[in-house]
């Protein structure tokens, strides 16, 4: 690889940390919990009424850079548990060369489970806020 290329890799991945940084310094300091946080509603609640895969995350996050988990789980133990499971299991793939398609279908079918179970009525994990 040339010095170009090396420097050209290390820019884009000090310019990704800084990106992730910087929202996860947002997603701290403000609170997700509070209606009028700063993110537009969910399209797919919007559009159906249901909670989707992922709702709950940007609280789910909030609650983890508090040290709060048990909120955590409460917003979506989904997102908890399963992206960095999921984020494992690509990495291991990609690095012996295997195909992503099973860690991928899998994300596709649990998380389709995951949004008929938590949108049934009584399920107690449910976001603690949810926008209309």
């Amino acid at each position: 690889m040339t010095s170009a290329g090396r420097a050209a890799r290390v820019a884009g991945a000090v310019g990704t940390g800084a990106a992730a940084a910087a929202a996860l310094t947002y997603i701290g300091v403000t609170d997700p919990h509070r209606p009028g946080f700063g993110f537009p509603p969910c399209p797919f609640k919007a559009l159906t009424g249901w909670n989707c895969p992922l709702c709950g995350g940007l609280r789910m996050t909030h609650d983890v850079l508090h040290g709060d988990f048990a909120a955590a789980v409460v917003d979506n133990v989904f997102a908890l548990v399963g992206l960095p499971l999921l984020t494992v299991w690509l990495v291991v793939c990609w690095r012996r060369r295997l195909s992503v398609a099973p860690p991928l279908v899998t994300a596709l079918v649990v998380m389709l489970v995951w949004t008929v179970i938590r949108n049934l009525p009584g399920f107690p994990l449910v976001p603690t806020f949810t926008q209309p």
